[in-house]
């Protein structure tokens, strides 16, 4: 049952519904109310009560305990079934007066009991202690309907957010290059999975000249759109698609060339704070690879040691650690140098994979990831992410990842 609310409900005499099939005991407590103030309606019985209520709002029923078709038990109870958002104040009125009766009229909804033949004075007492009842309900009601309206609004809005949080994935997502690419001997495989809509993870690559290839994998402080918005600025920095602006390219005589790991790294650093007004930070492994002869040279500031894994199996962590970018103004950073041999990778994976928690509090770790790459050695590079991320989800037992997850596979393999 939906009935509106009076506008302006302090103002409106107390509406009192009488049920009883004594005519005499209805004038008598029709007069006893409308003397104190109230506007009476009259019912003969349960039936034509219930009837009543379906369209209009009371403040209060009285009626009979004993009426033919309802007694005002059973009348209450299928009552208090129709309300819905309003309350009324109902009275039995019983010559009954033991425990029992007493809760069965409880039970089936009733809020107070009163005695034939009623008293006046007591009547006008039990009525007014109903009322506030009546209006402190009503007043709960009123509040109700304005939290749901707020959380209604609110819904609205986190649905509109919803789809543009979507569509930012979306374009973030098309930040990165295709997935699997060859260049002379080296594969690249690249793997990125946000914990939410978007991210501060970026794993990347660029076509520096004919034997020279940039590749990056970079974490941003935070989660969420002001890391994603500064993941896409630092992408435009090491984006292939404008070498001009690529911190990581100089051109010598028209030539393209490629900028040492650690001066791009300290090239980056300086710009955080001359150009990017941001509280961030971020954690990078930039590093260049001959395509023909393997030689894979690396700056690593603060991101997670790359793993090297030779053709036989073994693995080593790689790297000298540094800082972060963006912490220190003038941080210096050092350069790392590898040779690569036909069947040997290179991994480079985010620290949401070795900080992965499992329900015990433990970490992935880089042993749990060494482990998992002596396991997957016969894996292609695309596969062997694949397999990273099973296994990072397996460990945490939830596929909702705490953090981003991003990784890189370079693998170089033997001559043509």
């Amino acid at each position: 049952m939906i009935l509106e609310q009076p506008e302006n409900a302090k103002n409106v005499a107390k509406r009192v519904l009488v049920a009883d099939d004594s005519a005499l005991q209805r004038r008598i407590l029709s007069k006893i109310l409308e003397a104190r103030g109230y506007n009476v309606t009259q019912a003969t019985d349960g039936a034509e009560a219930l009837e009543m209520c379906r369209s209009t709002q009371f403040d209060v029923i009285i009626s009979d305990w004993m009426m033919p078709q309802l007694t005002g038990p059973e009348f209450c109870q299928k009552f208090r079934a129709m309300e819905d958002g309003t309350y009324t104040y109902f009275v039995l009125l019983t010559t009954k007066g033991d425990a029992a009766d007493i809760a069965f009229g409880l039970e089936a909804g009733a809020d107070d009991f009163l005695t034939k033949p009623v008293d006046g004075s007591e009547l006008q007492a039990r009525l007014g202690a109903g009322h506030r009842i009546v209006e402190m309900q009503r007043e709960l009601f009123i509040r109700n309907a304005e939290i749901a309206g707020a959380l209604s609004e609110i819904q609205r809005l986190y649905d509109i957010l919803d789809r543009e949080l979507q569509q930012a994935k979306t374009l973030q997502m098309s930040l990165l290059p295709e997935p699997n690419v060859t260049f002379g001997r080296a594969s690249i495989s690249l793997g990125l999975r946000s914990s939410g809509h978007v991210g501060g993870d970026l794993v990347g690559y660029f076509k520096i000249n004919e034997n020279q290839v940039g590749l990056f994998g970079l974490d941003v402080s935070g989660h969420g759109v002001s890391s994603a918005l500064m993941t896409a600025r630092l992408a435009g920095y090491l984006s292939a698609g404008d070498p001009v602006q690529n911190v990581a390219i100089d051109n010598q005589a028209g030539r393209p060339v490629a900028v040492s790991p650690e001066r791009v790294v300290r090239r980056l650093n300086e710009m955080m704070f001359s150009e990017i007004a941001t509280e961030h930070y971020f954690t990078i492994l930039y590093g260049v690879i001959n395509t023909e002869t393997g030689d894979f040279s690396f700056c690593q500031a603060g991101h997670p040691h790359p793993i090297l894994q030779r053709s036989a199996g073994s693995v080593q962590l790689l790297g000298a650690g540094g800082l972060p970018v963006g912490l220190i103004q003038g941080a210096s950073y050092e350069l790392s140098h590898i040779q690569l041999y036909a069947g040997d990778r290179v991994f480079i994976g985010s620290d949401g994979i070795t900080e992965a928690l499992n329900k015990k509090g433990e970490m992935f770790a880089e042993h749990g990831l060494c482990e998992l790459l002596q396991r997957s050695r016969a894996l292609s590079g695309d596969r062997l992410l694949n397999q990273v991320v099973d296994e990072v989800t397996r460990f945490t037992g939830s596929n909702d990842l705490e953090d981003d997850l991003s990784a890189i596979s370079l693998g170089f393999r033997a001559a043509q």
